[in-house]
């Protein structure tokens, strides 16, 4: 009996004990968050906004007779987030954080508050770059992850201050990877992004999204709104990665282009519409990026691409849709010689094109 009531009283001490030496002991994510959260910030922004409607000289007189002379400007206050890549005081965050702005103060982990300098921006990728003040001190550098090695599924956590609420994290997946910026509506960005569930809100924008070690895998900079809601996006930290050290270096970061405005096609597609009588011309029957459009004087029209041209394949690669296309001109260089295979009706063309730089105001490749 004595025995019995011995081995009750032990299984009972083990119950009670095994919660709390697990509570002694933080979960994966508390980790992965301490080791990157004293490098995040929130960065606050002014900028001067032009009052919409104002002209000078042609202000209405009721309105100057009833309130006086009328400002033709006000302020404007933003916030995001960032992140410190560098202890020598370089802040990784959005373009849009920052585009822009007159004043950007950067308040760190710690509490201080410090004025930061832009010193560079790439609006095709919504990368900036901020630099603190020189001799800034105890500084952490954010540990940088390898987003090429990502798969559907893996862990991502979102650093940042949404709303405000300082140092937030909220924890998903990878829903998805090389989601193509303009199948969300935006063509004047050249992005392919990490896909998450993990909750991305208005202030978030600029901050990490980690893996469960910990590292950087990339840069919270959109969020699905509306249909879709609850739907973050994040941009590649090894893109992110190499425009920031061309940014801070001073270089400008150069695109590559051809001059084409492209529109996806599928065998299917390309079927239905060669049913139509009234065509007023007959695709190939297989997926790739159309031709649309052919910009003038551009390395596109230099190399006699048309408009209903179909690309199948660019530097060796195969292309099922546009994005194909632009992300291999994307990686080639301005003014080395890419091969193109066209169709052309039934007829299959091997084409050189020399990409140059993108002008600000082209869209798509």
């Amino acid at each position: 009996m004595l025995r019995a009531c011995i081995t009750v009283l032990f299984g009972l001490i083990l119950a009670f004990s095994k919660p709390l030496a697990a509570n002694a002991e933080h979960g994966f994510v508390a980790k992965a968050v301490a080791r990157t959260a004293p490098a995040v910030v929130r960065i606050d922004t002014e900028r001067e906004v032009r009052n919409s409607g104002f002209e000078p000289g042609l202000e209405d007189p009721l309105l100057r007779e009833l309130f006086g002379d009328l400002p033709n400007s006000h302020r404007e206050n933003g916030q995001g987030s960032g992140v410190v890549i560098n202890i020598n005081g370089l802040v990784l965050t959005n373009n849009h954080v920052v585009d822009g702005a007159d004043r950007v103060q950067v308040t760190l982990a710690d509490g201080r508050q410090l004025d930061g300098d832009v010193v560079g921006t790439d609006p095709i990728t919504d990368l900036a770059v901020v630099r603190l003040p020189g001799g800034t001190k105890d500084l952490q550098a954010a540990p940088l992850g390898d987003s090429n090695a990502l798969e559907p599924g893996d862990w991502a956590i979102a650093l940042g201050n949404p709303y405000g609420l300082d140092s937030t994290v909220t924890l998903g997946i990878v829903s998805s990877l090389h989601r193509n910026i303009s199948s969300l509506g935006f063509t004047d960005k050249r992005l392919e992004l990490i896909q998450t569930d993990a909750a991305i809100n208005p202030g978030n924008s600029g901050g990490p999204l980690l893996n469960e070690e910990g590292e950087v895998i990339g840069l919270n900079t959109l969020v699905r709104a509306g249909p879709g809601a609850g739907l973050g996006f994040a941009i590649p930290i090894n893109l992110a990665r190499g425009v920031a050290q061309s940014l801070a270096a001073g270089t400008p970061v150069v695109h590559p282009y051809l001059g084409l405005q492209l529109v996806p096609l599928t065998a299917r597609r390309a079927k239905d519409h060669n049913a139509d009588p009234n065509a007023l011309l007959q695709l190939p029957e297989r997926d790739g990026a159309l031709v649309q459009q052919v910009l003038p004087q551009s390395p596109a029209a230099k190399a006699g691409l048309h408009r209903g041209d179909l690309v199948i394949s660019a530097g060796r690669k195969p292309v099922h849709a546009p994005a194909d296309l632009l992300a291999v001109v994307e990686g080639s260089t301005v003014g080395e010689s890419l091969d193109l295979e066209v169709l052309r009706g039934s007829e299959n063309l091997k084409l050189a094109i020399r990409p140059a730089p993108l002008p600000e105001s082209a869209s798509q490749g």
